[in-house]
């Protein structure tokens, strides 16, 4: 099952979409503002769904609802591949492109919903059956090990494509193939991974599922503690982490000039001089965080003593970035984002292990879609003050870069975890 768990991985990250992301919103015509509402949006919806969705999955199945999961974001690469293309053949007005973009994010709101937290506890009670449940924090780390070496594999795929296509939206449509793949994967999953659901679910089980887990998880101080971590580290890393595109297409017309001066290419072949090799190496190294994460916490001796290193290592890096980003330094810049992709990598397992401790079988999944919520919440607030911060230091020229409202925002929020903490203890 091993396998299977990474396969699932490796397939889900194939995401060639995902360098580009941010370019293509730009290349479609929307300003970070837009992109930051658009996020925030998505989040919502993924707000609304995801205990829902946890709980129809713990009692009505979670192959089941990983299967619906992944022709939700299906639908989602297609609408936006479509919305996209026609915009750039100038076939539809603005607000009708913002209509359907608003509209696939609904959809991977949906894809998210019904994946986050099922796979995961997924995992975990595979562990148990066999007897294994000390070797979470190793097995799940192995795993996302895998999924950001298929980051690493579909960066140069992305980048091939968009270097022969020229275009960052067609890209979309492409996404669409490993997805096929891994709901064929899924159908091989053993039954008893479903959890201690059964056939007979109903709203009126559901929705006692819900309060049972919320209460339980409410009247919890640690897991209420968990909640807020994963709020302000992972809420704040989703919001930004895309940030970095802009900043290499940027950084890529120094090196064009100097290395590929004779060579005619268009902005987005450009970007992909950069974008390729540097998201390659932040897989490569993410793949290896989170496959070595349960080293840390042997040498911490606990995932709380490994979670507070990382809060200070979020820290430091975030009073490097803001002098980096204000002056524009592009090294300082770039590097600073591929260290935060691997403390985030080192993060998450020790997270998930962390929530997984505090928790019942039986809720599983439903306590895991909390935490993503938890996370989408926090998206939800950040990415559109970063997106007007972003914007605003833009159109009155407030620093070299206009990025570095976000590094301060990094700062403050690590300062503040690792305030509590210290008063915790």
């Amino acid at each position: 099952m091993i396998f299977r768990f990474s396969l699932y991985g490796f397939l889900k990250n194939q995401k060639y979409y995902e360098p580009f992301i941010l370019l293509a919103f730009l290349q479609m015509g929307l300003t970070y503002t837009l992109i930051g509402l658009l996020i925030a949006f998505r989040e919502l919806m993924v707000n609304l769904m995801e205990i829902p969705s946890g709980a129809i999955a713990d009692v009505w199945g979670r192959r089941r609802s990983m299967i619906v999961s992944f022709f939700a974001y299906i639908l989602h690469f297609s609408l936006v591949g479509t919305a996209g293309t026609f915009a750039l053949n100038g076939l539809i007005s603005f607000p009708l492109l913002i209509v359907l973009l608003f509209v696939s994010m609904l959809f991977f709101a949906v894809g998210d919903a019904f994946r986050t937290g099922t796979h995961k506890a997924m995992i975990f009670t595979w562990l148990r059956l066999q007897g294994r449940s000390d070797a979470k924090t190793e097995v799940y780390g192995y795993t996302r090990s895998w999924s950001q070496i298929g980051s690493a594999v579909s960066v140069l795929i992305a980048c091939c494509f968009v270097y022969f296509s020229r275009s960052y939206v067609q890209i979309f449509y492409f996404s669409i193939i490993p997805y096929v793949i891994n709901i064929i994967n899924f159908m091989g999953y053993p039954k008893e991974l479903d959890g201690e659901g059964n056939e007979d679910a109903n709203l009126g089980r559901i929705l006692a599922h819900i309060k049972e887990s919320f209460t339980g998880i409410f009247q919890k101080k640690s897991l209420r503690r968990l909640i807020l971590e994963s709020m302000g580290y992972e809420g704040f890393f989703k919001s930004i982490k895309d940030y970095l595109q802009p900043i290499l297409q940027q950084a890529a017309l120094p090196v064009i000039a100097v290395f590929f001066a004779g060579i005619s290419m268009n902005q987005e072949q450009q970007s992909v001089i950069l974008i390729g090799p540097v998201y390659f190496l932040l897989y490569a190294l993410s793949a290896s965080a989170s496959k070595q994460s349960h080293k840390l916490v042997k040498k911490t001796g606990s995932e709380d003593s490994s979670a507070k290193i990382l809060w200070l290592g979020m820290l430091v890096l975030m009073a490097v970035l803001i002098p980096g980003m204000y002056f524009n330094i592009y090294w300082i810049m770039i590097s600073g984002f591929v260290a935060y992709y691997v403390l985030q990598n080192l993060w998450t397992p020790v997270l998930i292990s962390r929530f997984d401790a505090h928790s019942s079988e039986a809720q599983g999944a439903t306590v895991m879609s909390i935490q993503s919520q938890s996370k989408s919440i926090a998206t939800m607030v950040i990415a559109p003050l970063a997106g007007l911060a972003v914007d605003f230091m833009k159109v009155h020229h407030i620093g070299l870069s206009e990025f570095w409202p976000v590094p301060v925002i990094g700062f403050i929020i690590s300062g503040l975890f690792l305030i509590s903490s210290n008063n915790r203890k």
